[in-house]
């Protein structure tokens, strides 16, 4: 019998879209695409579609470790993102098994999903604190968009130089690596995001793709990140193969019931 390929194992803590564009589903597709086991503990599920989020139901925050614990321990992931956590209890049961594990968990890429691209929000206010406070000190990486850093700071974000600002900033406050996302500043030509983890300063671009929703893109960003991460890739190496994966799902995207989707599977 011929030697199975052994595939690595990344782990997605979200919340699921029901219209399969973004969440635990894109994050899935992502992992597929590149070759990794996704495994996943849902913290939410969500009635949506492309065109908003109609409701939320929250998972039960010892549910949400039940399911990471049950991943650990027959399936250990070699990295993990977290995505919609919506509630401080959901947090801190994810904070509470982390650092449960001592130093030995695998990298922790947050991506801080506060709102939907449809404006609904996906993290309750009072939940903010637990994120900065608690779990952004256990990451290696977090990776918000303009309006999440904007938040996340309590500062404005207008220009580049802002944007360069804002990721040495995230990361000097909180200690972990940061790449702050500029897809949302107005007048550019090219999708700009700055990555910095306070030895590696990467400025990396693409060209804008229009016409193209850009729901799912931050799940599927972070969640390429966490599965380089998982095939062995040194954080910036992560980050820029990644932000190339994701130019390319958009630039490839295809269509469904007539919405644009991103194609994670390009390069099949």
């Amino acid at each position: 019998m011929p030697k199975r390929k052994k595939l690595p194992i990344a782990l997605t803590i979200a919340g699921s879209d029901s219209g399969g564009g973004a969440g635990v589903q894109a994050d899935l597709k992502t992992f597929a695409a590149l070759g990794v086991h996704g495994t996943s503990a849902l913290t939410c599920l969500t009635a949506q579609n492309p065109r908003g989020v109609r409701g939320i139901q929250a998972a039960s925050a010892s549910m949400v470790r039940k399911q990471i614990e049950s991943v650990f321990a027959e399936l250990p992931p070699a990295a993990v993102k977290t995505g919609m956590l919506f509630s401080a209890e959901i947090i801190r049961e994810v904070v509470k098994f982390f650092r449960a594990q001592r130093g030995k968990s695998p990298p922790l890429i947050v991506d801080p999903v506060m709102a939907a691209t449809s404006g609904a929000r996906l993290l309750k206010p009072s939940a903010i604190k637990a994120l900065t406070e608690e779990l952004l000190p256990l990451a290696a990486l977090v990776t918000p968009n303009l309006d999440e850093a904007e938040i996340l700071l309590g500062e404005k974000i207008r220009t580049l130089d802002e944007l360069r600002s804002a990721a040495r900033e995230l990361h000097r406050r909180f200690g972990c690596a940061a790449m702050v996302k500029g897809g949302h500043l107005r007048g550019g030509r090219e999708a700009v995001d700055f990555f910095n983890d306070g030895k590696t300063e990467l400025l990396l671009a693409a060209p804008f793709v229009r016409g193209v929703s850009t729901h799912g893109t931050g799940c599927t960003y972070s969640a390429a990140i966490a599965g380089y991460c998982s095939l062995g890739c040194e954080l910036p190496r992560a980050v820029a193969l990644a932000k190339e994966y994701i130019t390319q799902a958009i630039a490839q995207s295809v269509t469904a019931g007539g919405h644009s989707v991103l194609n994670h599977f390009w390069q099949a």
